[in-house]
């Protein structure tokens, strides 16, 4: 973890200001749905903003948004990378988007995406070794956690693409959790997960706050977001404003 996250407890690291989002349905004649709108708040460094309310409110809309998977229609999306420079992704190129995610933004999505025919180990040191670190520490980093999520070091050298789905999660959140990326969007990471390894990506979540992390999740275990949400930002507001 770098100094300087350490040593910013607070800062502002990512802010939406009046995002909007629609989909136009190409094959229902142009209809154009409304997703969310105005939506408006801020995640700071060391904390858990956690997006709240029922299936279908735009939860995951926001969430992609803000890794630039989805492009939002109006508003800024703005990553506050210290020092007075910011990034507003709604207005960023495709190549400043790719830089935003290699230097400031990680994500642990729902499901894992992998090439065949790698083994778990090296799925979850790659973020590491796109950072610089060296093949043996990127590969012992993996391991720690692999090992801390409970996955069987025999399972390590084989293909994802084998795995369980709760074991695939575990491979998905080491890799999201291994590098030291500012803001870290998490996306349901412990759908798949039993009781033990719930409480382990509740430890290492609480880790990444002390550390200065900022993160913005969706968790829908009602255990899990009392635990770890250092604010519910309840997205029905900005759907109802939408309508």
């Amino acid at each position: 973890m770098t100094d300087a996250a350490i040593s910013e407890p607070g800062l502002l690291r990512l802010s939406l200001h009046d995002v909007s989002k629609t989909f136009t349905m190409h094959l229902r004649g142009g209809v154009v749905l409304p997703v969310v709108g105005d939506v408006s708040f801020d995640v700071h460094a060391g904390e858990c903003v956690v997006l709240g309310g029922p299936s279908g409110a735009g939860k995951s809309s926001i969430l992609k948004m803000a890794y630039g998977n989805y492009g939002a229609d109006s508003g800024a999306i703005r990553f506050h990378r210290g020092g007075g420079d910011s990034i507003d992704l709604v207005t960023a190129t495709p190549r400043e988007t790719l830089e935003l995610r290699r230097a400031t933004v990680g994500y642990v999505s729902q499901f894992l995406r992998t090439v065949p025919r790698v083994s778990a180990l090296d799925v979850v040191a790659e973020p590491l070794l796109a950072h610089g670190a060296s093949r043996g520490e990127a590969r012992t980093r993996a391991g720690m956690l692999l090992a801390r999520l409970n996955l069987p070091e025999r399972l390590w050298s084989l293909p994802p693409a084998t795995f369980s789905g709760g074991e695939q999660q575990r491979v998905n959140i080491a890799r999201g959790f291994i590098t030291d990326h500012p803001v870290l969007l998490l996306d349901e990471p412990t759908a798949s997960l039993d009781a033990t390894n719930r409480k382990a990506v509740i430890a290492m979540v609480e880790e990444k706050k002390r550390a200065g992390i900022a993160m913005l999740g969706i968790f829908h275990d009602d255990d899990v977001r009392a635990q770890v949400a250092d604010c519910i930002v309840d997205v029905t507001r900005f759907a109802a404003r939408a309508a």
